[in-house]
């Protein structure tokens, strides 16, 4: 039983094609919702970080 390379790339491409295929738009959206999350909750935790910062910085 041998495998012939045409079959092979014809195999690979396929494949290829499923990865490179556009995300739906409802997916995208979902990934954009996610990120800006992501970015929000940094930010909040870095505001809260400076606003700590400055309450318990020692002052001479």
């Amino acid at each position: 039983m041998s495998t012939s390379p045409y079959f092979l790339s014809t195999s690979n491409t396929c494949c290829r094609s499923q990865k490179l295929r556009k995300p739906s738009f409802r997916k995208r959206c979902l990934l954009m919702a996610k990120q800006q999350k992501t970015r929000f909750y940094i930010l909040g935790r870095c505001i809260a970080m400076l606003l700590c910062w400055h309450d318990h910085s020692i002052s001479d």
